[in-house]
């Protein structure tokens, strides 16, 4: 890999996806693992065939399609259940990320992984990690308005994601999303200053 790579990551509702923004901005491209997901298990794909020969096909809904709300409250019920989705998806999300980053034609490009934590070792490939935190009960209002869900759920969703502390042990940069957008996009034009002058660094 000689492209230069940037893995974004950071726990639910932490900011990333307005995070990416701020680079796409900036001409950056950003390749989402969340994307990579829904794309791996497409209707034809062999990762929703292999999803519905491990759960059944209760797990697709009417369109031929997985039906995701029904598989997420099933995963976070089940961590069998979680680590056999997690066993065919997964593998798929990687080899796909890695194919946009290798093809990428920017100065540097940034991948958008929300699990990084927990499967760091498939990613040591990557030049930097870019971790965006928020204090968790801030995380927890901001997931509860976007995802409608109840407090029981929320804690949950958390809880089967890595620690704040677990993300910035391995962050190499780090950003505050407590702010406003403005704040946000502060940050992000600080940190591409950095990567450019990086990726520069790396061909020249």
């Amino acid at each position: 890999m000689t492209r230069f790579v940037v893995a974004l990551t950071g726990g639910v509702a932490a900011g990333k996806t307005a995070t990416s923004r701020c680079f796409e901005t900036r001409g950056i491209a950003v390749y989402d693992a969340d994307q990579a997901a829904r794309e791996v298990v497409e209707p034809g794909s062999s990762g929703l065939a292999a999803i519905v020969q491990a759960f059944g096909s209760e797990v697709l809904g009417s369109d031929g399609r997985l039906d995701r709300p029904a598989m997420r409250h099933r995963i976070f019920a089940d961590q069998d259940a979680r680590a056999t989705l997690e066993s065919i998806v997964h593998p798929r999300v990687r080899q796909w990320l890695r194919d946009r980053a290798g093809a990428d034609a920017g100065p540097y490009c940034v991948l958008a992984i929300p699990l990084l934590v927990e499967n760091l070792p498939h990613y040591r490939w990557v030049d930097r990690v870019l971790a965006v935190e928020l204090p968790e009960a801030e995380q927890m209002a901001r997931l509860m308005a976007r995802d409608g869900v109840d407090e029981e759920l929320a804690r949950r969703m958390l809880a089967s994601q890595a620690s704040r502390a677990e993300r910035l042990a391995i962050a190499d940069d780090v950003i505050d999303n407590r702010g406003d957008r403005d704040a946000l996009d502060a940050q992000v034009a600080t940190l591409h200053t950095k990567y450019l002058a990086l990726s520069t660094a790396r061909t020249a």
